[in-house]
């Protein structure tokens, strides 16, 4: 007994990963952060879902960014951009050149905030080759890069945090609001937040985007398994479980899932502990949200901030809205 005591205190911490594996994944319903999904191969499987026809987001905000970009930096007349989960940086630079074009600016600080490192370094080269731009970094959760960004910032100037592709939609509605009261909490007068957000759409358009032809989407979801497998030393054989998206109207978003294609028990000693499925059952993995004009004006101003401007892509499927503090 004396040994098996000695040997537990021998065991190093478990992470984050492996906590929120272990905490998940021996209870009812099964879940996980989407946030998971971003290891390098998940971030470069997301930016391939991007470039997909069936994923209309990416492409319809970076054609908003261009066509607005200088009534947004007019508006806005930022020094310092920060954004919550860069991705490929190239949606930052469309705004940084309409911004350094129309305010004639020496010196644009750029600065990035995700959790996954290969995001980090591929939008800090995406964006190393703007001129008169600087760039820093934040490998951290939003709610902790947020934290860190009045010391971040410049003394002077105005700040906008940018939170875009409709990030916000994988997050609760309680959670966003909750991350929607930090970024105004961390702004002062004259600052403003430029939030990205999906709208509505046909129940076909919203199940293609999330269940692509390709099965680029249901390799990204899959790509779960792969990681637990790779971190934590799990046996998940990949090819028994199923990608799964489903659109509930009443909610107003997607779900994702990972669907158990028979009885089967899972080892995961990483996270110590094993998970047992049944057939058909879920490992519900993220949820994205959908949106109208006025869901969105209504989340801005329920924590402090005034709606400034928005904007509509030319077939009304993807909004942009400047809210200030």
């Amino acid at each position: 007994m004396r040994q098996s005591q000695g040997a537990a205190r021998a065991l190093a911490p478990l992470d984050a990963f492996a906590l929120d594996v272990r905490a998940r994944m021996t209870r009812q319903p099964k879940t996980l952060p989407s946030k998971y999904l971003y290891d390098a191969l998940g971030s470069a499987l997301f930016e391939a879902i991007c470039r997909l026809p069936w994923y209309g987001v990416t492409r319809a905000e970076q054609r908003l960014l261009a066509r607005e970009g200088r009534a947004i930096a007019q508006a806005a007349d930022p020094s310092f951009l920060a954004e919550l989960g860069p991705g490929s940086g190239e949606k930052l630079a469309v705004l940084a050149r309409a911004i350094t074009k129309t305010q004639h600016l020496l010196n644009l600080q750029l600065h990035l905030i995700d959790i996954s490192p290969a995001a980090l370094e591929l939008a800090s080269h995406t964006l190393g080759e703007l001129p008169r731009t600087r760039v820093t970094t934040s490998r951290a959760t939003y709610e902790d890069g947020l934290r860190e960004l009045p010391q971040r910032r410049p003394a002077n100037g105005r700040a906008m945090v940018l939170f875009l592709g409709s990030n916000i939609g994988n997050f609760e509605p309680h959670v966003s609001t909750a991350l929607l009261q930090q970024i105004h909490d961390v702004l002062t007068p004259g600052d403003t937040l430029l939030l990205g957000a999906d709208l509505i759409k046909p129940e076909r358009d919203l199940l293609l985007a999330y269940d692509d032809p390709l099965g680029v989407t249901a390799a990204f979801n899959k790509n779960l398994l792969v990681r637990m497998n790779a971190e934590l030393g799990a046996n998940f054989a990949i090819d028994r479980f199923a990608h799964l998206a489903i659109w509930r109207g009443d909610e107003s978003r997607i779900e994702m899932h990972l669907v158990s294609l028979d009885d089967q028990t899972v080892d995961i000693p990483g996270a110590r502990c094993v998970a047992h499925f049944q057939r058909d059952e879920t490992i519900w993995t993220e949820n994205s949200y959908k949106y109208d004009t006025a869901d969105i004006a209504r989340m801005g101003e329920a924590v402090g901030f005034a709606q400034q401007s928005q904007w509509i892509d030319n077939e009304g499927r993807f909004a942009l809205t400047l809210f200030a503090v």
